[in-house]
């Protein structure tokens, strides 16, 4: 079974733990920071870049600046919050009658000094409802830290501690980064201080379901929990990426790690420094990938684009004109070879400013003009769970006013999903219980009879156009009926 894990090493005392499995291990790791002033540099540290042996210079130079970082958070023990008056909670207030109804747990992670006046980088994931942080220096000696910035969709923190005259590490740039080329990660996995480890890159743009941001430098260095936060490092001994996740079935490493491309960090860090946060811009879309039968389905020549899935009313998207199912193929000059190349772009869009999109509608190339505005958090819509009549594996059932308020339908008008038959033609497409199928073939569907009129009307093995309402979004999935 595929897991990813958090990296963030925990020690948990005093407390009674029921753990459930499965989990997302991130890795901690830590940043340092030059002199007052800029930022960050990036100036290559002195003597980092041997020709003998350019590992041995990189990190005599480098772990100087990298910190451990320890925090302490008071947890709520789930045990105490059980209710008296049925069996499980009776036995456990007979039992721990005097159990602590909150409990403190402390965790390590990793962070890099980036300006020498106490600034560091290290993971949101890291300092997360940490009540305390501690930050322990290379030379011994210790810190309290404040947090001056965090950003989730990221997993970025900036914090500080008081300190002058620290040691910075430099920044790369993450873009020129090659497949194959030599990296190192620095870090204190499972608190081991000043440990490095080397590999390559073995992969850029990793999408691993992180956030909406996801673009991940994938490296076989080694990254256990504690490297969060940590430099990932090149041969010149400037940073390239802020380690933050592994794939891993046991929770060690398996050589398959990942970072945050430390250019991403360079749009991020001065707006954490400045406000404490980050204002992104927002188009007012949802896009998914094209899929090679989303553009068979759709008639389209390549797979390349964002595909628009709902146009949000009164969004700058929908002042330009954009429209469900239109093919984003080119944001303001940046070709959009796949759906995650557009996030990226539109958040580091300045307020107010017009980008131009490239858009194919039915196979036609228009071109549009958006003035992108601030983008605010989405609300999280529940999903409805009856059984119902199946179709394409599908359980199905009408969608009443109550469901469509439930569920945040504008036009109340569709079927929705309320079961998904495993290893059906709909689950292999990602459909989803609680999905309000609202058209097909780019066809509405009211009922259970057109959409059966749909079915029957479709060439067996031919992909079926589905248009879904989820989650506050809208997008397109193409099912393939069994013949």
């Amino acid at each position: 079974m595929r897991r990813l894990t958090r990296l963030k090493s925990w020690i948990f005392v005093a407390a009674i733990l029921v753990v459930a499995g499965g989990a997302l291990a991130l890795v901690a790791t830590r940043s340092t920071a030059g002199p007052s002033g800029p930022l960050w540099t990036d100036k290559a540290p002195v003597g980092a870049a041997s020709p003998a042996s350019p590992w041995v210079a990189v990190a005599k130079a480098d772990t100087a600046a990298v910190v451990n970082i320890s925090t302490t958070q008071v947890t709520k023990n789930p045990l105490s919050e059980l209710p008296q008056g049925n069996p499980l909670g009776d036995f456990f207030h007979q039992q721990f009658g005097n159990m602590p109804r909150t409990f403190r747990t402390h965790s390590l992670g990793s962070g890099f000094i980036i300006r020498g006046d106490g600034y560091i980088v290290t993971n949101d994931h890291v300092v997360d409802g940490a009540t305390e942080i501690t930050v322990k220096l290379s030379d011994g000696r210790t810190f309290p830290a404040k947090v001056i910035g965090r950003d989730k969709k990221t997993d970025l923190a900036l914090i500080k501690i008081d300190a002058t005259g620290l040691p910075v590490l430099a920044f790369g740039n993450s873009d020129q980064l090659q497949v194959g080329e030599r990296v190192m990660a620095i870090g204190n996995p499972f608190g081991l201080e000043g440990t490095v480890t080397t590999g390559i890159v073995s992969a850029k743009g990793r999408v691993i379901g992180e956030g909406p941001y996801d673009s991940f430098i994938q490296t076989d260095a080694s990254i256990n929990p504690g490297n969060s936060g940590g430099p990932l490092v090149n041969t010149a001994g400037q940073v390239v990426g802020i380690d933050t996740a592994i794939f891993s079935q046991s929770g060690g490493s398996v050589g398959i790690g990942f970072a945050i491309p430390v250019n991403l960090a360079k749009t991020v860090l001065p707006q954490l420094e400045a406000k404490g946060h980050v204002t992104r811009g927002w188009l007012g879309v949802s896009i998914q990938t094209v899929t090679p039968d989303l553009a068979k389905a759709m008639q389209l020549s390549n797979d390349h684009g964002a595909l628009v899935g709902q146009v949000l009313p009164n969004s700058p998207a929908a002042k330009a004109g954009l429209k469900a199912g239109d093919v984003i193929t080119e944001y303001d000059g940046h070709a959009i070879a796949s759906a995650g190349d557009l996030p990226t772009l539109v958040a580091a869009t300045p307020i107010g400013q017009t980008a131009s999109l490239k858009v194919l509608r039915d196979g036609k190339p228009i071109t549009l003009d958006a003035q992108i505005a601030e983008l605010s958090e989405p609300q999280q819509v529940a999903a409805a769970n009856n059984p119902a009549r199946e179709t394409l594996g599908l359980s199905v059932e009408p969608l009443t006013p109550a469901l469509a308020q439930q569920l945040g339908v504008p036009d109340r008008t569709g079927l929705v999903v309320a079961g998904v038959k495993d290893g059906s033609p709909a689950a292999d497409a990602g459909i989803q219980p609680g999905d309000v199928i609202v058209q097909v073939n780019r066809q509405p569907v009211h009922n259970i009879i057109e959409l059966r009129s749909a079915l029957a009307a479709q060439q067996a093995g031919t992909p079926m156009l589905f248009q879904l309402h989820r989650k506050d979004a809208s997008l397109f999935v193409a099912v393939t009926a069994n013949g």
